[in-house]
């Protein structure tokens, strides 16, 4: 029976319909749901604004399924969709459409709106802004480029890009999807470059792995009074709107104002920014951020510096947010302080300090009404934390700009520690030269680029990107209480973990220390293994993350991994960890090691066996879990790390 939902066709092509039911249109919205709800998204007008488009997109893709228990069909073109199931070319077709339907006036003539135009009912967030991971540089580019197509242009590009359907089949589900003049969709859709299909998978675009900020707080209790005295409301509202000296504009991407406090307003005014003169980290001897200076063509162009503070502020339905888990997302309390206003790639960029944050500040040159803000905690930032600051991300690459103590910069593999050393050029106000983010690499890891700095004191550093406006410092050695080493001093520690640093992306990181903690001879004779732990410190102190890991000739791989425990840091320089590792003959053993103040190691449970000293090698059956203790030199015990899941 043929479906109510699906626009009606030519019956010459129904002989050859596949039929679908309920459970195989379930199944395949079930199993494909991620990615029909990205296609939703993509396909939606971006005037929805990001949370509405989200939300939208999420209802959409539910109501896909086919009204009541019965069978209905899908066009033979869809039916040799993804994996050739017409249960989803079902779902997709259903999508489609109403994604297509929700971009039209919800009033044409005398027609009342359908469902999908309308606000969906479900799901509903209360309270709650959502929206998608933001992305770099070339996604904002597309992200615009595609709000300036058509709708049915959007989803024709959508399904060459993200389905990589042929033209007659994109042709074929348009024309279901009701649009009236496919070819003109598609040729339409031609302008935007197909060298950015791949752009279409990455999280910018993906409602499904979202960041979730609350709504205006202040604006929903002004709302509650409003309600009780609107005329008084409307009256004072109109005479604040109509005072000179407005700090938005038709072109801000900040929200509309709520509230006018003097002191509020202050931290607004680009003609209080703090702007520290080039010299005051030599005279005060300190390097934080507070002693760099403000660099950049842009220092002086008030209009681009108004428009990143009311964006700090208030940021619009437009703004991509980022906030680095454990900071405050709110206004600056008092004028802040700029470090960097300039042109970046295809980007104008804003950096300023607070002195607990650092705010990004970037907008396209052409629409300024669209801009990104990422925030970044930093407070008691100092030496190696505050040695580099995100400018922009482009092609894969990333830019920084350098605190006013560094006079060189290069790139080098930190999996590669022999590998030479290629230098990064650095312009006169401290901005590198591009070079490869491993920050946004999927796929196989076999190099990790990181930023290596010198500063004018001959003092090396090392520090990597991870997704985060502040790079992450990385260190070697025994945690202790004194100044780390840098990874400079033994780069050879970091590089059969390197690739591990992607565990810890996105987390707020300040710095990663890696720690040999202790080298065991293998039982068969065949070498020795190396034991290592990594320690990610956070800049909000909670959310640490504990790698232990583990390096024989055939390879390393993590062997425990714990978060919010004091184990391998400063607070506790003690670690403890167990492996299973099997011999070229298929011999099965049980390894566990600890520092070198532990003097002895036991384990039970599915397996049992002590030594003295810091290393245990027992035969152990395959998949064996043991419990593991492990005795200081002051006679204190330890426990092992828990297990990595396998």
């Amino acid at each position: 029976m043929q479906s109510q939902d699906v626009a009606p066709r030519p019956a010459g092509s129904r002989a050859r319909e596949a039929v679908v039911d309920v459970d195989q249109a379930e199944a395949a919205l079930v199993e494909h749901y991620p990615r029909l709800v990205r296609l939703a998204y993509l396909t939606l007008p971006p005037a929805l604004g990001r949370n509405r488009r989200v939300l939208t997109a999420h209802s959409l893709t539910q109501r896909a399924l086919p009204r009541g228990r019965r069978s209905t069909s899908t066009i033979p073109a869809q039916a040799t969709g993804r994996d050739r199931d017409p249960g989803y070319a079902y779902v997709r077709l259903q999508v489609v459409r109403s994604a297509l339907e929700a971009g039209l006036p919800p009033f044409r003539g005398a027609s009342w709106p359908k469902r999908s135009q309308l606000p969906p009912l479900l799901p509903r967030v209360w309270g709650l802004r959502l929206f998608p991971r933001p992305g770099g540089a070339d996604e904002l580019a597309l992200d615009q480029r595609l709000s300036a197509l058509s709708a049915a242009a959007r989803a024709a590009y959508v399904m060459r890009g993200l389905e990589r359907l042929p033209d007659p089949a994109v042709r074929t589900l348009l024309e279901q999807a009701g649009v009236e003049d496919p070819a003109a969709a598609l040729a339409e859709a031609g302008s935007v470059p197909a060298e950015q299909y791949d752009l279409l998978t990455s999280p910018e675009f993906d409602p499904c792995s979202l960041h979730a900020r609350p709504t205006d707080l202040v604006r929903r209790r002004h709302h509650v009074r409003a309600a009780l005295a609107a005329t008084a409301a409307v009256v004072v509202c109109g005479a604040l709107l109509g005072l000179p000296g407005d700090a938005w504009g038709p072109d801000d991407a900040a929200a509309p104002p709520y509230a006018r406090n003097p002191a509020a307003q202050a931290a607004l005014d680009p003609g209080r920014l703090t702007k520290v003169a080039a010299t005051t980290w030599e005279a005060t001897g300190r390097t934080d951020f507070s002693t760099w200076p403000a660099r950049g063509d842009l220092t002086g162009d008030k209009d681009l510096l108004r428009r990143a503070l009311n964006v700090w502020a208030r940021p619009g339905e437009s703004v991509q947010t980022s906030v680095t888990p454990g900071t405050q997302a709110g206004p600056p309390p008092g004028p802040p302080q700029l470090l960097y206003a300039g042109k970046v790639d295809n980007l104008r960029v804003v950096l300023l300090y607070d002195g607990l944050r650092v705010a990004r500040y970037a907008e396209p040159l052409d629409h300024p009404e669209v801009a990104a803000l990422d925030l970044s905690r930093v407070d008691g930032a100092t030496g190696g934390g505050a040695d580099a600051l995100l400018l922009g991300r482009a092609d894969g690459n990333v830019r920084y700009l350098t605190a006013p103590w560094v006079r060189k910069a290069a790139v080098r593999d930190l999996a590669r520690p022999s590998a030479e050393v290629a230098p990064l050029a650095l312009s006169k106000d401290g901005v590198t030269g591009p070079f490869a983010s491993p920050a946004v690499r999927t796929g196989r890891c076999a190099s990790w680029d990181v930023l290596q700095l010198t500063e004018a004191s001959g003092r090396t550093r090392l520090l990597t990107d991870l997704a985060e406006v502040v790079p992450a410092h990385l260190t070697v050695g025994r945690p202790s209480s004194a100044p780390a080493r840098e990874a400079t001093r033994a780069p050879e520690a970091w590089a059969p973990f390197a690739c591990s640093l992607a565990a810890v992306r996105s987390q707020g990181v300040r710095a990663v220390n890696a720690w040999q903690f202790a080298r065991q001879p293998l039982p068969d004779g065949s070498g020795t293994a190396d034991w290592v732990c990594t320690r990610a410190e956070t800049w909000r102190g909670a959310g640490s993350r504990v790698l232990a890991q583990f390096h024989t000739p055939g390879g390393a791989f993590v062997t425990a991994a714990v978060d919010e425990v004091p184990a391998c840091g400063p607070a506790d320089p003690h670690v403890l960890a167990s492996a299973p590792w099997k011999s070229a003959a298929g011999e099965s053993y049980l390894l566990a090691a600890g520092a070198k103040d532990t003097v002895s190691v036991e384990v039970s449970g599915g397996v049992t066996g002590s030594a003295p000293g810091n290393v245990l090698a027992v035969p152990a059956e395959d998949g064996a879990r043991a419990e593991l203790k492990g005795t200081l030199a002051n006679g204190r015990t330890i426990s092992g790390l828990q297990p990595a899941a396998q």
